[in-house]
C-alpha cells in the first residue's frame, strides 16, 4: 500500500494552461456541509473554475481510501445526471475510486433517488451521484453516502476535505468497473408496485428538460394517472428555466400549463429529481412545507400519533394545526439540508421528514428514507385518490391561514457566511435577551439549531442561515397574523443584513 504521489490539489488554477492540465486543482470550498459541489466551468467562461478533471479523479481516491478508513465494504453505485458535462466528471471519479481499491458499479444516468435505490437494488454500502442538483449550468457536484439511506453529513464531508486536500489516498489492488443494465427499469417497477389511483387525476409533469423527463412520465402513467408530460425531453442547455421546483419561474410555468390543459394538480421536478413542486388546479403555487401539513394530515389519519420531521425554514403549522394535534402528530423542528433531515428521521424514527426545498423522505411502510421527488408525487396522486370529493385547491385551502415568503438568498462568500451568520445569531439572541421588540412584540423563542429562526408573539417568524451549498444566506418569514406582518419581519431582516458589507443583493425580495 503507498500513498499517491504528487496529487495535493491546488486551490486555484486557471483553465487554458499547462497547469490547468497536467494538475490537479480542488477549490476547499467546494467541501460543503452534506455534498461536494463546485464551479466547472463552461467554455468561454470568465468565472473561474473551482474543480478539473484531475481533482474530480482525486475526489474519488480520497472517497474510496475514507471508505476502508471507516470499515465499509469497497463498492459504490455511481450514476450521472443530464448535463453534457456529466458524464466526464463521472468516468474521472470512478477512475478515483478504482484506483482506491473500490468495486465500481456503473448505473448510467440516473436520479439522485435511482442512485440511493441502487444501494438496496444492488446491495451496495456506497454512492456516489455525479450532480449539481438545481444549480444551473456550469455547476458539479457529488451526493455521496456510505451507510444505506443516509448520506454524508459534516463530520464525513470534513473528513473527506482533510484526506484530498493533504493528499492523504491511499492505492490499493483490487478496485475494478462495471456497468450495471436496467436499474433505471428496476427503479420505476419499485416506485409503482402496488399502487393504482381509484380515479382518474390529470396531471402535469414539468421537469424543465432535467434529468427527472426520463422518468416521471413513465412512473406516474403507470400508476393510473392522465399525464401531460411538459419539458421532459432531455435538454442541458435547459432552454425554458432551471429545474428548480423552488424557483418562482418554474412555478409559473407550472402554473400556465396546469391552468391551460385543466389539470387536477401540477408537479414539477428538479434537476436530479430528488424534489417536487405543487400548482394546485387554481393555478395557486404550494410551497412544499404547505404541501408537507397537507401530506402530514393525510398520512396522520393512517397512522395516528405519527412522528414527523420539518425543517426550520417550514411553516410553524407543524406545530400548530389542529387536524395534526387532533390525529396525536408530533413535528421535530431540525436543521435544513437533506442529510441533517434523514438522519433526524431515522434517529426518530419518523413517518416523514419534511424540506421546506421539497425534499421528502418517507420512511417504512412508505419509502426506503431517502429524499425522492417520485415518491412525493405518488404520495400526494393517493392523498387526492384519498379524497375524492375534494380538489387540490380545497386541500389547500382546508390550511389554516398564513402568508410566507419564498426562500431568498442573499449574496454572501462561502468563506465568510458562516462567521456573518454567528454574528446576526449573537445579535438577535442579545436583543431577545434584552427585551427588544419586533414589530412591537416581545420574540418569545430564538430557535439556533441552524442560523436563528425568530418567533413573536402572535406566530410571525423570520428565518436567516447560511446556505449549505452556495454563496449565500438563506431567509425566509412567515406569519399566521397578517401579510403585513410578514412583511414587516422581512424589513426587520433587510434592516439587520444591511449592517454588514460582507452580504450583497437578495436574489428576489417581497
Amino acid at each position: 500500500m503507498t500513498k499517491i504521489q504528487n496529487r495535493k490539489p491546488k486551490s486555484a488554477l486557471s483553465p487554458n494552461t499547462i497547469e490547468f492540465e497536467t494538475q490537479a486543482l480542488v477549490k476547499p470550498t467546494g467541501f460543503r456541509e452534506y455534498d461536494a459541489r463546485w464551479y466547472f466551468g463552461l467554455p468561454g467562461d470568465e468565472k473561474p473554475s473551482e474543480l478539473n478533471l484531475y481533482g474530480v479523479q482525486a475526489l474519488g481516491e480520497g472517497l474510496g481510501t475514507l471508505m476502508y478508513e471507516r470499515g465499509t465494504p469497497p463498492k459504490i453505485a455511481v450514476g450521472h445526471d443530464f448535463r453534457h458535462y456529466s458524464l466526464g466528471i463521472k468516468q474521472a471519479l470512478m477512475l478515483g475510486l478504482v484506483n482506491a481499491g473500490i468495486e465500481v458499479l456503473d448505473i448510467g444516468l440516473a436520479l439522485s433517488p435511482t442512485a440511493y435505490f441502487a444501494q438496496f437494488y444492488l446491495d451496495c454500502p456506497g454512492v456516489a451521484m455525479v450532480t449539481a442538483s438545481h444549480n444551473s449550468n456550469g455547476w458539479t457536484g457529488v451526493k455521496m453516502g456510505i451507510e444505506p439511506p443516509l448520506t454524508f453529513g459534516p463530520d464525513e464531508m470534513s473528513r473527506l476535505k482533510e484526506i484530498v486536500l493533504e493528499a492523504q489516498s491511499k492505492t490499493r489492488a483490487g478496485g475494478t468497473y462495471r456497468y450495471v443494465e436496467g436499474v433505471r427499469q428496476a427503479f420505476i417497477d419499485d416506485l409503482v408496485k402496488g399502487v393504482k389511483l381509484k380515479k382518474k387525476i390529470k396531471v402535469v409533469a414539468a421537469c424543465g428538460n432535467g434529468t427527472a423527463g426520463a422518468f416521471a412520465e413513465e412512473v406516474l402513467t403507470r400508476i393510473g394517472a392522465d399525464v401531460v408530460a411538459v419539458e421532459c425531453e432531455l435538454d442541458y442547455s435547459f432552454p425554458n428555466y432551471n429545474p428548480n421546483p423552488e424557483d418562482m419561474k418554474m412555478l409559473h410555468a407550472m402554473r400556465d400549463s396546469c391552468l391551460e390543459h385543466n389539470a387536477d394538480v401540477a408537479l414539477g421536478f428538479d434537476g436530479d429529481g430528488d424534489r417536487c413542486g405543487v400548482v394546485d388546479n387554481e393555478g395557486e403555487e404550494i410551497f412544499a412545507d404547505k404541501v408537507g401539513v397537507m401530506l402530514a394530515r393525510d398520512l396522520s389519519e393512517l397512522y395516528p400519533d405519527a412522528q414527523f420531521v420539518a425543517d426550520v425554514k417550514s411553516t410553524g403549522l407543524f406545530a400548530t394545526d389542529p387536524v395534526l394535534i387532533k390525529n396525536g402528530a408530533k413535528t421535530d423542528y431540525y436543521k435544513t439540508g437533506h442529510s441533517y433531515i434523514k438522519r433526524r428521521s431515522k434517529e426518530l424514527n419518523a413517518l416523514v421528514g419534511f424540506e421546506k426545498s421539497g425534499h421528502y423522505f418517507f420512511n417504512k411502510p412508505i419509502g426506503r428514507g431517502y429524499d425522492c421527488g417520485l415518491t412525493s408525487a405518488i404520495a400526494i396522486l393517493q392523498m387526492l385518490d384519498r379524497n375524492p370529493d375534494k380538489s387540490m385547491a380545497d386541500l389547500r385551502r382546508a390550511l389554516p391561514k398564513t402568508w410566507g415568503s419564498p426562500t431568498m438568498s442573499p449574496a454572501c462568500a462561502d468563506e465568510i457566511k458562516y462567521d456573518v451568520i454567528d454574528r446576526i445569531v449573537q445579535e438577535a439572541q442579545d436583543d431577545a435577551a434584552s427585551g427588544k421588540t419586533i414589530l412591537g412584540q416581545k420574540v418569545v423563542d430564538v430557535n439556533t439549531v441552524n442560523g436563528v429562526r425568530m418567533t413573536l408573539e402572535d406566530g410571525t417568524w423570520g428565518l436567516m442561515r447560511a446556505s449549505s451549498n452556495t454563496p449565500n444566506l438563506v431567509v425566509v418569514v412567515e406569519s399566521p397574523a397578517s401579510e403585513e406582518n410578514m412583511i414587516g419581519m422581512f424589513r426587520e431582516i433587510e434592516r439587520r443584513l444591511a449592517k454588514y458589507d460582507e452580504i450583497g443583493e437578495f436574489d428576489q425580495k417581497i
